[in-house]
């Protein structure tokens, strides 16, 4: 009688062992992505410091010499601007998130926007935060179209409001006939395409944030974090940049540097690098350098900026990321 349900036992025993051995690969190269995506984004950002590196050195050597109560503001702006980027975020879904995870997932959301391109590192944390707090994967895209059209609306204000200050910073470059044709073309085609085979899916799109937009701006309490957060946001990263300037010495006004950031980082934004790695910097340098500061100084500049808000930050980012996937938070 033991034996028969010992026999009797063991195929419950081995049957649910024999799905895990096909799985496991799958999961170990799911755990590995974030770290040649890490591995990825060193090896260009090394390569470009070796490249430029003449500069890089003497913009690290200044950057050593700085003020460090300018550098310390400048990291206490840096840490805000997750809370900014929560508080916008809560602004844009109509429950109560919870305060401690979405904080840490904005953190989270900032280190995997510097592995992936064009911001959608950010946009999958975010997506799968919203949705583990019960948001359906459609709202939860809505509140993001949301929050980004919040952020793009506000620096385009900023950028407005500042304008008139520095008249003449901001030059529309000149276009050879080719590259403008080339644009055009692409437009075109771009129109087609939106017009034919994708026009139902952007239809649906529309049709999903015109009433999450309409339910945000039906609360007062929601406009003010939505919009209030966006402009924390841009005026914290601002501030960053400000506050390494003031510790590497740069001679130019406050709303300058400001101005030129907000255009630089626009830039940047057409050209769908992991966080803007390379096409930031050199826009804001190129920028800086133009509106007279000195290049080591730019350099020294830019390179304060990227350390308090990129690369100090990026690996316990990735620590934060791991704990809340492990947590099933994300």
């Amino acid at each position: 009688m033991t034996r028969q349900a010992v026999q009797e036992a063991v195929p419950d025993v081995r049957a649910p062992a024999l799905p895990s051995p096909p799985g496991a690969p799958a999961r170990g190269r799911m755990a590995y992505w974030p770290t040649l995506a890490c591995l990825a984004v060193l090896l260009c950002a090394a390569y470009l410091a070796r490249r430029h590196w003449p500069t890089v050195e003497h913009g690290a050597q200044r950057l050593a010499v700085a003020d460090p109560g300018w550098l310390l503001v400048g990291a206490a702006a840096a840490v805000c601007t997750w809370g900014a980027s929560a508080l916008a975020q809560q602004g844009a879904v109509p429950r109560r998130l919870p305060g401690g995870r979405l904080v840490a997932a904005q953190f989270a959301a900032c280190a995997a926007n510097h592995l992936v391109p064009a911001g959608l590192g950010a946009g999958a944390v975010n997506l799968r935060f919203l949705m583990r707090c019960g948001l359906s994967a459609g709202r939860s895209a809505g509140a993001l179209a949301v929050k980004a059209t919040a952020g793009a609306t506000v620096r385009l204000v900023l950028i407005a409001a500042l304008a008139p200050l520095c008249p003449g910073l901001l030059r529309v470059p000149r276009v050879s006939p080719a590259a403008l044709a080339a644009v055009l073309g692409a437009a075109a085609l771009l129109a087609v395409v939106l017009a034919g085979p994708l026009r139902p899916r952007c239809y649906r799109a529309l049709a999903s944030v015109l009433p999450e937009i309409r339910a945000v701006h039906a609360c007062p309490a929601r406009v003010a974090a939505l919009w209030g957060g966006s402009l924390a946001f841009a005026v914290l990263h601002c501030l960053v940049l400000l506050s390494v300037c003031q510790a590497v010495g740069l001679p130019l006004p406050p709303y300058q540097v400001a101005l030129l950031y907000l255009a630089a980082s626009g830039a940047a934004a057409l050209l769908p690098t992991p966080g803007g790695l390379g096409s930031l910097d050199a826009a804001l340098a190129l920028g800086l350098t133009a509106s007279g500061a000195p290049a080591a100084t730019a350099a020294s500049a830019v390179l304060g900026y990227r350390l308090l808000t990129v690369w100090l930050p990026l690996l316990p980012g990735l620590a934060v990321l791991a704990l809340l996937v492990r947590r099933k938070a994300l």
